[in-house]
């Protein structure tokens, strides 16, 4: 199998589930981000200790990301090929990101003001993949169907992928000690 299909050289995306969409829609931006969050997140991976949990954790969320990608590439009539946990972001996958955020939370003492970035080359990572999720986030709000996990699902990781930041640092260095 080759890995082109000239398909979009017309300048049009196939969705999940079904139909084709202009490349620079918002449903391509979405996802297109939610993509770089995902990398983003691996390039933190990469500098994490291999075999430790923040590696462990990273993966997870990385596989999480490709639920919401499949959700964000789905038309909304075609909104019933989608499953929950494989396809469909659930209310319960927002909830283990809030358990992970308050174990994390729970090992260190957090700033108490802004941080600036880079105490670590792993907690600059975190803090690029922090702000790619933001913009995934923001995109996806022209997208999401009401009661969509996705938005909720994007708030939650860049919360966490903060505190995760936050945590290997150790120390963070805050605005106004500079």
């Amino acid at each position: 199998m080759k890995i082109y299909t000239r398909k979009g050289d017309d300048g049009t995306t196939g969705l999940y589930g079904g139909g084709r969409v202009p490349k620079d829609s918002a449903a391509p931006e979405a996802y297109g981000t939610v993509d770089e969050a995902q990398a983003a997140l691996g390039l933190a991976r990469a500098a994490a200790p291999s075999g430790g949990e923040l590696g462990d954790l990273l993966v997870h969320l990385e596989r999480d990301l490709w639920v919401l990608m499949a959700e964000l590439a789905t038309e909304h009539e075609n909104a019933h090929k989608l499953v929950d946990g494989a396809s469909r972001v659930t209310a319960e996958m927002v909830a283990a990101l809030e358990t992970a955020i308050d174990d994390i939370t729970g090992r260190f003492e957090q700033p108490t003001e802004f941080v600036v970035p880079g105490e670590s080359e792993l907690a600059a990572r975190l803090d690029v993949a922090r702000t790619v999720v933001r913009r995934a986030e923001r995109r996806s709000m022209a997208v999401v169907a009401d009661g969509s996990q996705v938005v909720p699902y994007l708030n939650r990781l860049s919360d966490l992928v903060w505190t995760l930041a936050r945590w290997v640092e150790g120390t963070s260095v805050e605005t106004r000690s500079i």
